[in-house]
């Protein structure tokens, strides 16, 4: 893909393809700006020129840091494969999962990190990493719904922030832009990922800070804990009856002792 002579960095049709124009039925007062229009079934249709702008704007300001400066949190599912993609390729750490309070105000806290520069994939799922960012001055770059509230948020880009295939296209365009300002690749032509890439399942040598839940305390792939019996389990132990003693055969000398003491009694 390469850039649009109209400015965009990719092609429009590959925007609309992907659904990045398709908001919600809620519109924010903070998104008014960025609405184009309103469809018949009552879905607001975000301005894709003003997408690949912050867009454009949000790769340069990254690419102003150094790589373990910036932080990606990425709550969900949909957006946590394309942002481990990106991290996996420009070096950004990222925080999958949940956030936990005082990741960014707490060095007691697993997986402590003070970013310069933090980039949130949902403002309404991941307020907390909103909040911290605040109270330390780092700026925020999101990327905002048309349901999102934008408070905190110094970079707004405006796309549907919940669909599969939009954020991949998002992760797609971010690290291409940001390995080409990193003097990774010299060209378009040398960046050889598709976007099906960043809908994959992201690498377990990605660079994760931290996940946010107790699975992620554990390596991927590493085998679980042995758990100890459950009450069934026990319960189904203690009803089951014990083996049956062997019978031990008599020999012919027990068996002689045996008659001659029975003929004593008699």
């Amino acid at each position: 893909m390469t850039t649009e002579k109209s400015g965009m960095p990719v092609k429009q049709d590959v925007f609309l393809e992907a659904g990045v124009h398709i908001g919600t039925k809620i519109r924010t007062s903070d998104m008014r700006e960025y609405i184009f229009k309103r469809r018949d079934d009552g879905l607001y249709i975000l301005d894709l020129r003003k997408s690949s702008e912050r867009l454009m704007a949000a790769a340069k300001m990254i690419a102003r840091f150094k790589p373990e400066e910036v932080a990606v949190v990425a709550s969900r599912v949909y957006s946590g494969n394309p942002a481990g993609r990106f991290a996996e390729l420009t070096g950004v750490n990222i925080v999958k999962g949940r956030f936990v309070p005082g990741t960014m105000t707490n060095m007691n806290v697993a997986g402590f990190m003070e970013p310069k520069l933090v980039l949130v994939c949902d403002p309404k799922g991941e307020h907390e990493a909103l909040v911290e960012s605040a109270k330390n001055g780092v700026p925020v770059i999101g990327l905002c719904d048309t349901d999102n509230e934008t408070r905190f948020v110094d970079l707004i880009i405006p796309i549907n922030n919940k669909g599969k295939r939009s954020l991949a296209l998002i992760f797609y365009i971010l690290s291409r832009e940001v390995m080409m300002a990193q003097g990774k690749i010299k060209s378009y032509d040398e960046f050889t990922h598709d976007i099906g890439y960043f809908e994959q399942l992201a690498m377990p040598e990605e660079k994760a800070v931290a996940e946010g839940t107790e699975e992620a305390a554990q390596p991927e792939g590493a085998a679980a804990p042995a758990e100890s019996p459950g009450k069934a389990e026990k319960a189904a132990e203690a009803a089951e009856p014990a083996p049956p003693e062997e019978k031990k055969e008599e020999s012919s000398e027990e068996k002689a002792e045996k008659a001659k003491r029975k003929k004593k009694e008699e």
